[in-house]
């Protein structure tokens, strides 16, 4: 088993069960310290993403033309819907073990393995539309909080907190931001001040934003920190 596991051939998709198993031992220890990338990660995905429905009819007059092409891609691929971090580690145990099983049938039939390159082809053939399924079905048996769901548009005017890095105008740091429901969401935040300057435990007031990015000033008064 190790022999196979060690193979040149097998090396793409052991990698990818390695990352995966990576990345949720990451998700987890982040999760204990209040560290966790979830939430940055869905803050990354664009505004724009489109919902696409099962009997969707992707023609220009349903609304899906004007999205854009990644943000079509994203949508059909459940991204908005379901937390990136969840598809991703899907995605990875998804491809690497549908890489294995190819890989052990050829062994079977051939007595060899197939190139990694080659065998990778089928493996994102099924991992890919298995990605959608899966959003698809862990959207519908896990409920939204619908009441509690708020537009980035709201986060202006309120005071979001630099968390890792340093924002300068054109480079934005990551913040945390807590709603007025008390749900924590995290941004990337820069100066609005071409000359201005964020660090880690800086307090921002966002004053305008697009999707996930942010420009702000510095807190103006104690009244607005979060508590």
């Amino acid at each position: 088993m190790l022999d196979f596991l060690g193979a040149a051939g097998n090396l793409p998709f052991v990698g990818a069960l390695a990352l995966m198993v990576g990345i949720a031992l990451l998700e987890g220890a982040g999760a204990v310290i209040g560290l966790g990338a979830s939430r940055f990660l869905d803050a990354l995905i664009p505004d724009s993403v489109v919902d696409f429905d099962a009997d969707v009819d992707l023609s220009p007059g349903d609304g899906a033309a004007g999205a854009g092409a990644l943000s079509s891609v994203l949508g059909w691929l459940s991204f908005g819907r379901v937390p990136v971090l969840i598809l991703l580690i899907w995605f990875l145990t998804a491809f690497g073990l549908v890489g294995l099983t190819v890989q052990a049938l050829a062994q079977a039939w051939f007595g060899v393995l197939l190139p990694g390159l080659v065998a990778a082809g089928p493996a994102l053939l099924i991992a890919v539309p298995s990605m959608r399924l899966f959003g698809r079905t862990f959207a519908r048996l896990v409920p939204k909080e619908q009441t509690t769901a708020v537009s980035t548009d709201t986060f202006i005017g309120l005071v979001a907190v630099i968390i890792r890095g340093e924002a300068l105008a054109g480079q934005p740091a990551e913040a945390k931001l807590q709603d007025r429901f008390g749900q924590t969401h995290y941004l990337l935040v820069e100066p609005d001040d071409e000359a201005g300057r964020f660090v880690e435990g800086d307090e921002v007031l966002l004053v305008q934003g697009s999707g996930s990015r942010f420009r702000g000033i510095p807190n103006p008064h104690a009244a607005l920190s979060p508590d």
